[in-house]
């Protein structure tokens, strides 16, 4: 196996074991109608990474699946991550403020409709869209940009292919 797929797969395995940790670290508030899961700051590791896009599909679909999740949920809430990541790759060349919004989007628009038909949860879609939306803007917006803020001048560092290391 190649040195740079090796690095894609440990850094897309590092992204989705965060993911989880950070899921379940913050449990009480990572689920439900009304919830910021902190796990999705990393949606703005696209940006830095395209290993970014598997390890946060892989990531969520775990912590959903160990969070006791329903199937509804396990598919369409990972694949609400999975729509994120991959826009916010598209947008790694935009202005950094851009990146978060795929992920806002993506989990605003799928999760009301997951809490509604998986869960059976009656509060009107559109109350359901402005919570979820509330929660991914602090997760994905703010922390998120904090995160970006914070690895950016690390990036050569951290996310370049290890055939580049001597």
């Amino acid at each position: 196996m190649k040195k740079q797929s090796i690095s894609f797969l440990t850094q897309a395995a590092m992204i989705a074991a965060i993911y989880v940790v950070l899921t379940y670290l913050f449990a009480p508030f990572s689920f439900g109608e009304i919830q910021v899961r902190i796990a999705e700051a990393l949606t703005i590791l696209p940006v830095f990474t395209p290993a970014a896009i598997p390890g946060l599909f892989v990531g969520c679909l775990l912590g959903n699946i160990l969070g006791g999740n329903v199937l509804f949920d396990i598919i369409f809430g990972s694949l609400a991550t999975l729509i994120g990541a991959v826009f916010t790759y598209q947008l790694r060349n935009c202005k950094p403020f851009l990146a978060p919004v795929p992920p806002i989007l993506a989990n605003t628009v799928i999760v009301p409709f997951v809490l509604r038909y998986g869960y059976g949860i009656t509060i009107p879609i559109p109350l359901m869209m402005l919570t979820v939306g509330i929660g991914e803007i602090i997760s994905c917006g703010a922390l998120g940009m904090v995160l970006h803020h914070a690895l950016k001048k690390y990036t050569n560092i951290i996310f370049r292919p290890s055939s580049s290391r001597i």
